[in-house]
């Protein structure tokens, strides 16, 4: 089904369909903030996965994905060096006040075109000027530091979005793949809204501190990859056809021979999500759903039956016996490589798991 066809099948469903999956719509606290249980990750409409989709497809999408109850959308400075906000702001400025909008900084362009990692503050405020004018806002609602900068101590970083939030440009801050130790040193300068980090049946490093003690401080958990990055959704058979510019392709787990053990598991899961009568993308949310209230998975696609799909996982019950199963099919023993390679691996502060010589646990 095409973008327009899905559109057009949308409202032909009278209102009755938007205000029936609105009406059901579970929903979580961060922060200041009651969001949908899920909330739509814009990144892939423009960075990340290959090709940037569409600027009026992606507008079409947005606003479908707001109709049909999300009410949470997460993007960042990064995300195609401003495209993914400008889209958001374009596609979403008149309708404002329905949704809560969350963005980062931390990350720039160089002048020479290269990613950095820069959290000094004058930086991270022109970052947030920048950022509130392609968003076509006078504020964000939860503005994340992307990644800590580890040559500017966190206590300086978070000084400076919290003079975001005393300035009224911003009413809420969270912090990106950071330990618990860090989170602990930032929540004491100002109250930490979130924390974002990829966080999935194959990717449990937040089980090591950080989800704990974002419960025992009153911190939200947005979790990032609950799909997997696609491939927990079966979304991924080959590798090889990533397009130019796909992350995943400097990802150890989606390199052979890693990705051919994994793709083992994924069947054994996908058999297992039939059998509950749900598809694997469903299972994968409803088990990062389960494991606290104060958890928020944000999925992102840029497909609209996939968005739908996604959705409907807010209302899935998922019993122990389902859950215990699932962690035995793909858990961080038996995933076969890490996370990241070297390079990002070193960017991020999240605890990590010792690395055995035949799995991931990364």
């Amino acid at each position: 089904m095409s973008l327009d066809e899905a559109m057009l099948a949308l409202h032909l469903a009278a209102g009755a369909l938007r205000v029936g999956i609105k009406r059901r719509m579970k929903t979580r606290t961060i922060g200041p903030f009651t969001v949908s249980a899920l909330g739509f990750g814009c990144m892939s409409l423009s960075h990340a996965y290959g090709a940037a989709m569409n600027a009026q497809e992606g507008r079409r999408l947005l606003r479908a994905a707001l109709e049909m109850g999300y009410s949470f959308f997460d993007t960042a400075a990064l995300y195609g060096f401003g495209a993914n906000e400008a889209l958001i702001g374009e596609a979403l400025k008149d309708v404002r006040a329905n949704f809560i909008l969350a963005s980062k900084c931390g990350i720039i362009r160089t002048e020479d075109g290269r990613r950095e990692i820069n959290g000094r503050p004058d930086l991270i405020k022109l970052t947030c000027e920048e950022s509130l004018q392609r968003l076509q806002t006078d504020v964000i609602d939860l503005y994340y530091l992307h990644r800590w900068d580890k040559r500017v101590a966190i206590e300086e970083s978070v000084g400076a979005l919290s003079d975001l939030v005393k300035a009224g440009k911003v009413r809420a801050i969270g912090l990106s793949e950071v330990s618990a130790a860090v989170l602990r040193k930032a929540h004491a300068v100002h109250p930490i809204a979130a924390v974002q980090s990829e966080y999935s049946l194959w990717t449990r490093n937040p089980e090591i501190g950080v989800l704990e003690t974002c419960r025992r401080l009153g911190v939200g958990f947005v979790a990032f990859g609950a799909l997997g990055r696609g491939f927990l959704a079966g979304g991924v058979r080959d590798p090889a056809t990533f397009s130019a510019g796909d992350i995943r392709k400097a990802m150890p787990r989606f390199q052979q021979p890693a990705f051919g053990a994994n793709w083992r598991l994924f069947e054994e899961f996908s058999v297992f999500a039939r059998d509950l009568g749900v598809s694997p993308a469903q299972a994968c949310l409803g088990w990062v759903l389960a494991q606290g209230d104060h958890i928020v998975p944000i999925p992102g696609t840029t497909n609209f039956d996939h968005a739908v799909e996604n959705l409907a996982a807010a209302n899935l019950h998922l019993d122990q016996g389902a859950l215990a199963r699932m962690e035995e099919i793909i858990n961080s023993d038996n995933v076969v490589g890490a996370r990241y390679g070297p390079a990002s691996q070193r960017e991020v502060d999240t605890e990590e798991f010792v690395v055995t010589e035949m799995a991931g646990r990364g």
